[in-house]
């Protein structure tokens, strides 16, 4: 018998092992001393040898597999460069079933359209074990499906793994890179260490820089995210857009939680809002990242996460006699206080009476309740947000979904939702329908329950206070199946003009969430006043504002931007409406599966219609042209034929040598300012001038060169960074011709010694 290759000769005893009921593996692949090429392959039955236990357990000891069995095909290969069969041995040493053959590893194989698919169940955030009884169901069985679920979940890991697998930060860094040449608003920094191991990264995509512009004004940061292989935090930069929901400003990773790298991060999220820092941000307790944004954000109002400090009372407190008590009065002075005075002696109070006035914790809290009780913070606006759990509903989304396409939709439906659809009244007041014509249907109906609230509001005692109509509003609030009676004080200056009147709350609502409390609306209701002053209806929650980040196209997979998928996607496409037209008629089907098998046979032959050649591999280069791609400072592989056409130096251009002898050119361009003294690929083409200068935006983080992730690193292969619109058409020719190799500058002349 012959084979052309060694993997036919594989692929035909596994045919038969797996008809026969074994598994088969490849033993040996014996070497020619002469010319170092595979003279001599042995194929063999997968349970030839014998097992060696490496556990260090021997009480669990792995179940044993090899049995000696002698069974194999020897194959020599000979002067034409074909694989005769020398020696068969058919006798096995164990029982074998033909129907456990689709078991062993050799016979289990994924393929193309299957891998295709298990991409998008992972992508669209499918779970495997649906994804894979999808496919169990669609071949019409188990025995129909070459593989495993388990073999698919492996794929799968893989698939994850080779994303940061060739080392590491070069490969973030090539796909940062392809994805900022696409979107050229994308932005990303790296910070290495001492050792140039990657340290701290940041991106942002174009999407988050435009939605920072209308919703960047309160920022939630939080690093509670960890991922899985490296163990460096996740910190996210979350906003909430008009919806209410979730927005990604931007995302980062730090591998220590310290003061400094959290200067760099907050630092280089500046520089890429272009240095407009937001008016309030939320984060926990951790002290390094107060002293960060002290340093960074010296103007920004600080807030602390008040979830995350109530979430503690049963570490700091638990073992107090009086611990319920404790809790409750401690959660009554902080929600239902609405002054700084009026907490302050509810606090005093409790101490007292729980004798807790030496407790170090509620000491440190008290010492800076500025940042975390409500009635200290809420003067000014926080888009509702009173915790860091935006940050982790975040990180739910990064559990679940690869990119951002599910997040964005979201935000698209509930678009359309406000555009296409409304709410019906429910009260005769014209400012329902004003705000409903405005306002998103979300934010309307936030507006609505407070309007339908008045009607557990009276209004009590009045005076007036200066320009002030102060009035006191009681409102019954339902605790435990119990009405209380709270009092809440509404100062109103009426005018002429609706539009100059002016109204306060003690509750600070409008102030805090941007949306007027019940009590306001019960006092201008009740002095006649039937529309909303436009200053309380926030440009931030209508519905009618053309918005800058909706425009902004995200898509960063690899699949569906390379020419393989496009080209995959295409044929799939069109087989799909073959296949509903002729499967309603065996004549037709027949007709389709015949020229699918003639196409079949054509294509792995390597011949069209017309009897030309179609290329179906990579061409290997000869031993002759054999170079080895490398990096910046490896030796280089000779090409005996080939001719050097240019070198580099500190000024010229990056050339390459091609059997032909012609040329083509990288272009890097060398960069000195008072930051650094850098040299960039493609420059004035690509980047255009990298760290944007906003003279009249302040405060501004320039940034070192050397921290920046797009800037040329030793790793970096220049060879194919190529941007010059004249020169693409020649290289993308001269890419494909399988004899011309790239030449590599020495990393002295490009990075020093």
């Amino acid at each position: 018998m012959v084979f052309d290759t060694v993997e036919e000769l594989a692929s035909f005893y596994a045919n038969y092992g797996k008809k026969t009921g074994f598994g088969v593996s490849k033993r040996s692949s014996r070497k020619s001393l002469e010319d170092e090429e595979k003279r001599y392959a042995t194929i063999s039955c997968h349970r030839a040898g014998k097992s060696q236990s490496k556990t260090k357990n021997s009480l669990n000891p792995r179940p044993i597999t090899k049995t000696e069995c002698g069974a194999r095909i020897n194959a020599k290969r000979g002067s034409d460069n074909k694989w005769y069969v020398s020696k068969v041995q058919l006798k096995h040493n164990h029982p074998f079933s033909p129907s456990k053959g689709r078991f062993y590893r050799c016979n289990r194989v994924i393929n193309a359209r299957v891998r295709r698919q298990l991409e998008i169940f992972q992508r669209a955030g499918v779970r495997m074990n649906k994804g894979f009884n999808t496919l169990v169901v669609e071949n019409k069985g188990y025995k129909n499906i070459p593989f495993t679920e388990k073999d698919c979940r492996n794929y799968i890991d893989k698939v994850k793994r080779l994303k940061f697998g060739e080392g590491d930060a070069e490969a973030i860094q090539s796909y940062f890179m392809k994805v900022q040449s696409t979107f050229p608003n994308f932005f990303y920094a790296w910070e290495l260490d001492d050792e140039n191991r990657l340290k701290s990264l940041f991106w942002a995509d174009g999407r988050c820089r435009a939605a920072y512009e209308e919703f960047g004004d309160v920022v939630t940061f939080d690093t509670t995210y960890l991922t899985n292989k490296y163990h460096m935090p996740m910190a996210p930069f979350v906003g909430v857009n008009h919806h209410g929901q979730s927005v990604l400003l931007g995302c980062g990773l730090v591998s220590n939680e310290d003061t400094k790298s959290f200067i760099w991060l907050f630092q280089t999220w500046l520089t890429c809002m272009y240095g407009r820092a937001p008016a309030a941000i939320i984060t926990d307790q951790d002290q390094a990242m107060k002293k960060a944004i002290e340093v960074v954000f010296p103007a920004v109002r600080h807030r602390w996460c008040l979830w995350h400090i109530l979430k503690k009372l049963p570490d700091k407190l638990g073992r107090h006699k009086r611990y319920k008590l404790v809790k409750y009065k401690l959660k009554k002075l902080v929600y239902d206080t609405f002054t700084p005075v009026e907490f302050e002696t509810a606090w005093n109070n409790m101490l007292e009476k729980c004798h807790l006035k030496n407790n170090r914790w509620l000491k440190g809290l008290f010492d800076e309740r500025q940042r975390w009780v409500p009635c200290f913070v809420k003067d000014i606006f926080w888009a509702g947000m009173s915790t860091t759990q935006r940050s982790e509903s975040i990180n739910s989304f990064f559990d679940k979904y690869v990119n951002k396409k599910n997040d964005i939709e979201a935000e698209n439906v509930e678009d359309f939702n406000s555009y296409n659809s409304w709410y019906s009244p429910i009260t005769r007041y014209a400012m329902e329908e004003q705000v409903k014509a405005v306002f998103t249907n979300s934010k309307f109906k936030e507006f609505r329950n407070e309007l339908t609230g008045k009607m557990y509001c009276e209004i009590g005692s009045s005076k007036l206070e200066e320009e002030y109509l102060q009035y006191e509003v009681v409102e019954d609030i339902m605790i435990d199946e119990n009405i209380i009676k709270k009092l809440f004080t509404v100062r109103l200056k009426k005018a002429d003009c609706v539009e100059e009147c002016d109204v306060k709350c003690v509750c600070r609502l409008f102030e805090f969430r941007g949306m007027l409390c019940r009590h306001a609306l019960k006092v201008l209701i009740g002095n006649n006043i039937y529309s909303v002053p436009t200053r309380y209806i926030l440009k931030r929650w209508r519905k009618d504002v053309k918005r800058k980040h909706i425009k902004v196209k995200v898509s960063y997979s690899d699949w569906e931007g390379s020419e393989v998928g496009s080209r995959y996607d295409k044929m799939c496409s069109t087989f799909s409406e073959v296949a509903d037209l002729a499967s309603e008629f065996e004549e037709k089907c027949s007709l389709v599966l015949n020229r699918v098998n003639e196409l079949k046979k054509e294509v792995l032959d390597g011949k069209s219609n017309d009897g030309s050649f179609v290329s179906t591999q990579k061409a290997s280069p000869s031993k002759k042209d054999k170079v080895t791609m490398c990096r910046f400072g490896e030796k280089k592989s000779q090409g005996s034929d080939h001719k050097e056409v240019g070198g580099f130096d500190d000024n010229g251009p990056v050339k390459k040598r091609t059997k032909n002898g012609k040329e083509a050119i990288q272009n890097v361009y060398h960069v000195e300012n008072e930051y650094s003294h850098t040299k960039y690929a493609n420059y004035p083409h690509h980047y255009g001038g990298f760290v944007p200068h906003y003279a009249s935006q302040e405060p501004y983080y320039p940034l070192p060169m050397n921290h920046m992730f797009h800037q040329v690193s030793q790793l970096q292969h220049l060879g194919v960074q190529v941007q010059q619109p004249s020169q693409v058409n020649s290289l993308n020719a001269a890419f494909k011709d399988p004899n011309t190799t790239f030449i590599y500058p020495n990393t002295s002349e490009f990075f020093g010694p």
